[in-house]
């Protein structure tokens, strides 16, 4: 989970974790910086869904979405539904990425890499959201390679 909000101390009031992507942002963007240019506090929260299964609802992005946002309102939200649909999704996008061996293998690889991590030497560890980035890239370079300009958006 990351996020957004239009000035800093909303950021640390929130517990919001900024996020480091550059790039374009749609109309989500937009309406925050006109928020922060007007004085008006606006806040954003993301869910990281790699690339490969973008094209699919992510149950489990949005149970997180809806998790954070009611802690932040301080609201029950019943996520129910979405928890049990996680499991059926795990398993399709385990499906999915174990067909194409070189997409396999590569998620091997950064799994491999991130178990190798001691986490008590190591303070730059990657997270979820870094490793689901670097399987973005690769997975794009690879398509560009290949001329697969097929949908990207989300």
């Amino acid at each position: 989970m990351t996020g957004a909000a239009s000035n800093p101390e909303l950021v640390a009031s929130l517990g919001l974790q900024h996020s480091r992507y550059e790039g374009p942002t749609g109309i989500v963007g937009v309406l925050q910086d006109v928020c922060r240019r007007e004085g008006i506090p606006a806040a954003s929260l993301w869910a990281a869904v790699p690339h490969y299964v973008s094209l699919a609802p992510s149950p489990r992005a949005a149970r997180a979405l809806c998790d954070r946002l009611g802690q932040l309102l301080d609201v029950p939200i019943d996520t129910a539904e979405l928890a049990e649909a996680e499991t059926s999704y795990a398993e399709q996008v385990t499906e999915a990425v174990s067909s194409d061996e070189e997409t396999a293998a590569y998620v091997a690889e950064l799994e491999r890499r991130t178990d190798e991590l001691d986490l008590e030497e190591h303070e730059d560890i990657p997270s979820g959201d870094s490793l689901a980035a670097e399987l973005t890239r690769f997975l794009r370079e690879r398509d560009a390679e290949n001329g697969d300009d097929g949908p990207r958006e989300q």
